[in-house]
């Protein structure tokens, strides 16, 4: 099992990145796919995820209306659009695949710095 994040980088006040997580391993359409983020000192906080098909999202408050979650079942991809970043969104972000049990599975991050 494999999910390998990329996207990352440094993108100034107002700005827009989006990050792909590329799975392997497993059967993507299966799995509910989320993003989370970890900033040094914190606990992780959730901030999107995607039912299996695509048709159901959820946000953290703090990103509503500015990131958007999406999925291409085809590619085994699942994608964060994120605009207009503050520096508050600045963390390791993190890709996860969750069928319930002990399917959950973990990337291994992509830094997201927001800095002017």
């Amino acid at each position: 099992v494999q999910l390998v994040e990329s996207g990352g980088g440094l993108v100034q006040p107002g700005g827009s990145l989006r990050l792909s997580c590329v799975a392997s391993g497993f059967t993507f359409s299966n799995y509910f796919m989320s993003w989370h983020r970890l900033v040094p000192g914190k606990e992780r906080d959730f901030v999107a995820q995607i039912s299996s098909g695509g048709n159901s999202r959820r946000y953290a408050d703090s990103v509503k209306g500015r990131f958007t979650i999406s999925r291409d079942n085809a590619k085994n991809t699942v994608y964060l659009q994120m605009n207009s970043l503050e520096p508050e969104d600045t963390a390791v972000y993190y890709c996860n695949a969750n069928a319930g049990g002990n399917y959950n599975y973990w990337g291994q991050g992509t830094q997201v710095t927001v800095s002017s």
